[in-house]
């Protein structure tokens, strides 16, 4: 992710020693989905798909972008 707007040397999240279990500071799929977009400048809220009739969502009903590490330009 280093060049597209995350602030540089910043670390989100902790896992043990075998990178299996979560120690501290998770992000949930959703909300590095919601990320991602935001860094692409799409608004996850907005982008939907229809499937079955229903419209659903990239980040479901979840989802909140993570401002800890994004730089200033984004």
């Amino acid at each position: 992710m280093a060049g597209g707007g995350i602030k540089p040397g910043v670390t989100c999240g902790e896992t043990d020693d075998f990178s299996y279990n979560l120690v501290r500071d998770g992000v949930h799929v959703h909300d590095f989905n919601a990320t991602l977009l935001h860094l692409m400048g799409i608004d996850h809220e907005r982008l939907t798909f229809k499937y079955q009739g229903r419209r659903f969502r990239l980040t479901d009903v979840h989802g909140n972008v993570v401002r800890d590490v994004i730089g200033r330009r984004a």
